[in-house]
């Protein structure tokens, strides 16, 4: 059992810890201390749903329905492609706004202050954060192939499946809790309005791509 669980739980970190749309955004909310643990945990209860679902074989059924896939797929494109543009327009901003980490006072409002001659990140809404964290899992294709069709598939050749899926599970649970604590600690190495401009490009440059990928022809 727990080599199974084992199993489970290396394929579910090999299949998350490259760095893709999802992990730079729980990455980004992490320097800015802003809902960063709830992005966590959204990203790994979804994981854990499409985990149960492609060990329950639902992954048999949306093979059957090729054009899902293809759906997912081109709205996915279309969103990488904006929220890409999106970062790219804030590395060239003139206003200097989301370039430094959200201050907290004693009872947790962040303060959009200026520091330094500097101004700090103004926080965001919580509903769009997690518009946007939603949409960066679930209009994902990738995330459908690997965790859906490809773990589901391969916990289908142990005999104790759930164990499989339940170390898959913890190995989300490990890596975006992880990402997220770790992220915070990074902020005082990236409080210059240079280092923000280089992490928004950056997170350009990978939406951009990933959505070229998903619409490129194989």
């Amino acid at each position: 059992m727990l080599t199974t669980l084992l199993a489970g739980f290396g394929l579910g970190l090999s299949l998350i810890v490259a760095i893709g749309a999802q992990n730079l955004f729980v990455l980004r909310q992490g320097l800015r201390k802003q809902y960063v643990f709830l992005v966590a945990t959204v990203c790994a209860a979804s994981d854990a749903v499409l985990i149960a679902l492609g060990v329950s074989g639902i992954g048999l059924v949306l093979d059957a329905v090729p054009w899902l896939v293809d759906t997912v797929r081109w709205a996915g494109a279309l969103f990488l492609f904006g929220y890409g543009f999106l970062a790219a327009r804030r590395v060239w901003s003139p206003s200097g706004e989301s370039l430094q980490p959200a201050q907290a006072d004693d009872a947790g409002t962040t303060h959009a202050a200026r520091s330094g001659g500097v101004r700090t990140a103004a926080r965001t809404r919580l509903m769009p954060v997690l518009a946007t964290c939603l949409a960066l899992t679930w209009l994902n294709p990738h995330v459908y192939l690997d965790t859906v069709f490809l773990l589901g598939t391969v916990a289908n050749t142990h005999d104790a499946k759930w164990v499989f899926a339940a170390g898959a599970m913890l190995g989300s649970v490990v890596w975006f809790f992880g990402l997220a604590i770790g992220a915070r600690y990074l902020s005082r190495w990236l409080s210059t309005p240079r280092a923000w401009r280089i992490l928004d490009g950056v997170i350009a440059v990978v939406m951009i791509a990933l959505g070229i990928s998903l619409i490129w022809p194989h």
